[in-house]
């Protein structure tokens, strides 16, 4: 009976796959910023603060870094993304069909649930880091990527299950899990780190910098991590969600919002999860590598445990659901895309299975600043191709959504350019040698002037053929 009640609830759920959301289902501001707050104060955060600490960030180099990258990530999402998902108010992958054709987005969709996949993958991994401390789970290192234990791959499965079934149940119960528990999640955050100040030596806000400065980012990275400038630190604060923002995941997001003005709620995530959070990690991870002696263990789970008892293990555990639920989410958007027969709550399941079995490796967490930026610089080019769709194509006499209206299955300006970018991201990579957190500046311009060129071209040619025949 109970199994037929939650079988009924979800074949209910009605996500507007292939439909412009109503009005009726639009959402105000607070939606939004409750969700942006909780999925960005998250798992993740204590993955990357303490990852700018490994990485040898100075104190100087991170406040400011951060404070930069993470305004030029709110306006990306206000004036880039927000404008288009409530004019068009249609998913990302309904979008993308209508300009790339069907056969070009399922390749899209493929590479995009695969991304989610994984980056959500990870926030389990975080999340059962923390339900292992009662089971005396051996930690991975920095080094790790491979499981290590059967504890660790079993307590990884439980928590992948329980992330799913919210995930399954809808936008309505992602967004409302996010508002539950972001502002629990930050003043967690908060007390944690400042709980354990005066172990750094800090009695007085005036002993703050000195010891931020030679305790916790002194600019010197651990052993076998790179060094991080204030560069690094912008950029990845800023291309870190790249393929949200710029990449237009978001889309499939804001299509519920009232306004565009919703996109400036996404100031919620960066400014109190990119910021205030990543900083407070950073504090608890320093404590670990005094008490440590440089240990290259990392756990976030017995980290925030330390300084927070059983409170900061939970928020580390909820924390972890606040990032997956939503990227489980989105990843299901994109694979019921490829079919769209299938109800979504059924294909988030799968989806949550293969992340799931993706979170047993710790590599996912370990490697989580290389794994973010790489995931937006492949997914970016889609998101230059929308906007010059939208904003651009019609002014300079050409058709948006091009495959729509060509009757195509594959739009080969589209095509071209997402694999020309990367190739060109690839060789200034290799070549150049210039690192992939600072590739996706340049690559969207390359991405902009390839389309807007192979549009003509394709477009002119089919004209063309169109006239003589």
């Amino acid at each position: 009976m109970l199994l037929d009640k939650l079988t009924s609830n979800l074949e209910s759920v009605q996500e507007f796959e292939r439909e412009p959301v109503p009005p009726a289902r639009q959402k105000g501001w607070r939606s939004f910023l409750g969700m942006y707050a909780g999925e960005h104060t998250a798992g993740t955060e204590f993955v990357i603060g303490p990852l700018f600490v490994a990485h040898g960030a100075s104190a100087g180099d991170l406040i400011f870094g951060l404070l930069i990258g993470n305004l030029l990530a709110v306006l990306s999402w206000a004036f880039l993304c927000a404008p288009i998902a409530t004019k068009e108010r249609i998913t990302l992958y309904y979008k993308l069909e209508k300009i790339c054709g069907k056969r070009l987005t399922v390749v899209y969709n493929l590479v995009n649930a695969l991304m989610f996949c994984f980056l959500a993958g990870s926030m389990i991994a975080v999340s059962a880091t923390a339900v292992g401390i009662p089971f005396d789970m051996p930690m991975a290192e920095l080094s790790d990527w491979l499981p290590n234990s059967v504890s660790w791959v079993v307590i990884v499965m439980v928590v992948g299950m329980v992330t799913t079934i919210v995930a399954t149940l809808g936008y309505e119960q992602v967004s409302r899990f996010a508002n539950l528990a972001s502002p629990w999640m930050i003043l967690v955050f908060l007390a944690a780190a400042i709980a354990v100040l005066p172990e750094l030596g800090i009695q007085h806000a005036g002993d703050f910098w000195s010891a931020a400065e030679s305790k916790i980012w002194t600019g010197v990275p651990l052993e076998g991590q790179s060094k991080f400038t204030f560069w690094h630190v912008l950029f990845f604060a800023w291309f870190c969600n790249m393929a949200m923002h710029i990449g237009m995941a978001d889309l499939s997001i804001f299509r519920y919002a009232k306004s565009w003005k919703s996109g400036f709620t996404s100031a919620g995530g960066m400014f109190v999860g990119h910021y205030i959070a990543w900083l407070a990690s950073g504090i608890l991870y320093a404590v670990f590598l005094q008490k440590s002696q440089n240990s290259l263990e990392f756990a976030p789970g017995p980290i925030a445990y330390y300084a927070a008892g059983i409170a900061g293990a939970c928020c580390v555990i909820i924390a972890g659901w606040t990032t997956a639920n939503p990227t489980i989410y989105r990843a299901g958007l994109a694979v019921q895309a490829i079919i769209p027969n299938s109800k979504t709550w059924k294909v988030t399941l799968i989806v949550g299975l293969i992340t799931t079995a993706a979170a047993c490796f710790p590599a996912l967490v370990m490697r989580l600043l290389d794994f973010v930026a790489l995931y937006g610089l492949v997914l970016m080019p889609m998101g230059a191709i929308i906007f010059i769709d939208f904003y651009l194509l019609p002014r300079l006499g050409l058709r948006s959504d091009y495959a729509e209206k060509a009757g195509i299955g594959i739009n080969w300006a589209a095509t071209g350019t997402w694999v020309l970018t990367l190739a060109t991201c690839l060789f200034i990579n290799f070549y150049v040698g210039v690192e992939i957190f600072f590739l996706g500046l340049p690559g969207w311009f390359v991405a902009v002037l390839l389309y807007t060129v192979l549009s003509y071209w394709v477009q002119s040619s089919k004209t063309e053929k169109t006239s003589l025949s």
